[in-house]
């Protein structure tokens, strides 16, 4: 299951997330409410309200949750669309519990808008809008049909209809406005919190890769010696038992699979790569490293150091980190993807600081997303000649929000630019005319000689 798809499931599971007991410790919430509220009404306030009605409904609320409460286990969740008639549910409730008193005229009416807040949080779109269209639809009708609030004395409370109408005017804004504001900031949220899963599922991946390799190379070393002595030992048995040809070629067997556990070791031990560098590698081999995947995919990656090899100091030793392997395998992808033939991979290094470029010859960055390159889930409506170009390709931003999470991790500091100017004719623009990502780093947090890690060091046995 790649990384994307099981962001997807996670997006398409997030209506399931509610549990029942959430759900219902909110009712209970608002049963103490409403009932406290009937309770003031009539013993401080002496209103003549239709109390035995208005019971009957809080009381509905209150089998409901003792049913959900005693049939279902506490740890159930709701699906989708248990999630929406519990909100309707609860909203039809409070509009019945409004229309027996007052109405709009009564101050509890904005209320309406608790599970309209809900539904805009952890429903999908269409049911939240569904929500919203009901709640304005009670706040309408809350309106012009109601039961009117009577003291004891027989008087009407009601306010004027121009507030009346102020008041639907604003229940219905507000629905709206804090509808969308809610589901929008919910849904940067749920976002951020996806593409990060997203970014340590990439991480976690790299991190066992390169564990594995290192535990490869490190079995390749320790199993040489035993390997090699069952070989010799093997050699002086077939010459001991010359005249015996039985237990000879039992003895020649043990020699030829000696021979095949010696020739896969080396074999893994070139796929774990020399255990003693696992940890630092020089910053060219790293850069290649990273690109490896992506150099048989029909585009040209050239690397460059980018100095003139008089101005070229020592090349720096650098902390083979997963963060940075994977995340510069990132943009060299997003560089292959989108060239036309080729890609540069540039280095520069001073005292200071490590640069790392990537340049294609592509179309570049569409300039309207250029200060918007690294956010999540990012879709822009692709174009014809894109279609055709990469037919089965459907960006979302996730990768370029990867490595860039992943490289800022490790002290980086990312730029995205477009290497042609917009007012020259496509005969102008230079060769390196595509997208440019530069990556900086202070060198002492990449630089291996700072971290006070040996280059080499003895191998340490698997088994002591």
């Amino acid at each position: 299951m790649s990384t994307e798809q099981a962001v997807f499931i996670g997006q398409s599971a997030r209506g399931n997330w509610i549990r029942l007991r959430t759900i219902i410790l909110l009712r209970w919430v608002a049963i103490v409410g409403q009932l406290s509220a009937l309770f003031v009404a009539n013993q401080f306030y002496k209103l003549d309200l239709e109390y035995g009605l208005c019971l009957l409904i809080v009381g509905v609320s209150v089998i409901g949750n003792l049913v959900a409460t005693f049939i279902f286990p506490e740890s159930k969740r709701l699906s989708e669309t248990e999630n929406l008639l519990m909100v309707a549910f609860d909203l039809l409730q409070l509009t019945m519990l409004l229309y027996l008193t007052g109405g709009l005229h009564n101050p509890f009416a904005l209320l309406i808008l608790g599970p309209v807040i809900i539904a805009a949080n952890v429903l999908t779109l269409r049911h939240a809008l569904s929500i919203g269209l009901m709640a304005i639809f009670s706040a309408s009708l809350l309106a012009a049909v109601y039961l009117p609030l009577r003291t004891e004395m027989g008087f009407i409370l009601q306010i004027p209809d121009i507030f009346v109408f102020g008041t639907w005017v604003s229940l219905v804004i507000a629905v709206a406005f804090i509808s969308i504001y809610a589901r929008w900031v919910t849904m940067e949220m749920h976002t951020m919190s996806d593409a990060l899963q997203a970014t340590q599922m990439a991480l976690s991946r790299e991190q066992k890769l390169t564990d594995l390799g290192g535990v490869i190379a490190a079995a390749a070393h320790e199993l040489g010696t035993p390997l090699a002595t069952i070989k010799l030992a093997s050699a002086e048995l077939i010459e001991d038992l010359a005249d015996q040809p039985d237990l000879a070629e039992d003895a020649r067997l043990i020699r030829q699979q000696a021979d095949r556990c010696r020739d896969i070791l080396h074999s893994m031990g070139r796929a774990g790569k020399d255990d003693l560098r696992m940890r630092t590698a020089p910053l060219t081999t790293l850069v290649r490293e990273a690109a490896e995947p992506h150099l048989a995919r029909g585009k040209s990656i050239h690397f460059d150091n980018g100095l003139a090899p008089e101005d070229m100091p020592d090349q720096p030793e650098v902390l083979r980190r997963p963060e940075v392997i994977h995340g510069l395998r990132n943009l060299v992808q997003n560089g292959v993807d989108f060239a036309r033939a080729n890609v540069w991979v540039e280095c520069d290094w001073d005292e200071a600081q490590i640069t790392i470029r990537i340049m294609d010859d592509g179309a570049g960055y569409p300039p309207q997303l250029l200060g918007r390159i690294g956010d999540p889930f990012m879709r822009r409506r692709r174009t014809a000649d894109e279609r055709i170009q990469r037919p089965e390709y459907e960006g979302m931003g996730l990768g370029l929000f990867i490595a860039k999470t992943l490289l800022e991790r490790t002290g980086a500091e990312l730029s995205f630019a477009n290497g042609h100017d917009p007012f020259l004719t496509p005969s102008e623009h230079p060769e390196r005319c595509g997208a440019i990502v530069e990556v900086v780093w202070p060198r002492q947090r990449l630089d291996a000689s700072y971290a006070n890690l040996p280059v080499t060091a003895q191998n340490q046995p698997i088994i002591p």
